[in-house]
């Protein structure tokens, strides 16, 4: 099997997720996952197409992420993870695609509008 190479987007953050055949082994950013995300809940997030497959153990994933904060940068991986795990066996995609792993997120951050505090909250009113 060839490296697999597939894109993972979340708000701002953009995962390039590199899949090979190996033991297991994922890093991100030249650094173990585990590192990477400290907290459970986002380790959760990178390896759950993995785990939904079965695959936890059979591959080896390099990624290289930026922009956006880690919760939208583990989406982002888990996005590109289960691309890649749908590109190298068809039935995968019927595994993940009713849990939702196959929908790229358009939910973005809303701009700030001028006469206005913030996006949707106004200055305070003073009537008097």
């Amino acid at each position: 099997m060839d490296t697999i190479h597939k894109i993972g987007r979340r708000k701002t953050a953009v995962a390039r997720v590199y899949v090979s055949e190996g033991k297991g082994n994922i890093t991100v950013n030249k650094k173990d996952y585990k590192d990477y995300f400290t907290t459970s809940h986002l380790q959760y997030k990178v390896m759950q197409a993995l785990n939904l497959t079965d695959n936890a153990e059979a591959f080896d994933i390099k990624v290289n992420v930026f922009g956006g904060g880690i919760t939208g940068q583990a989406e982002a991986i888990r996005l590109a993870i289960s691309r890649a795990l749908c590109e190298i066996d068809a039935e995968n995609r019927g595994i993940l695609k009713p849990e939702g792993l196959l929908t790229r997120d358009p939910r973005m951050v809303e701009r700030k509008k001028f006469g206005q505090k913030k996006a949707r909250k106004k200055f305070q009113f003073s009537k008097r």
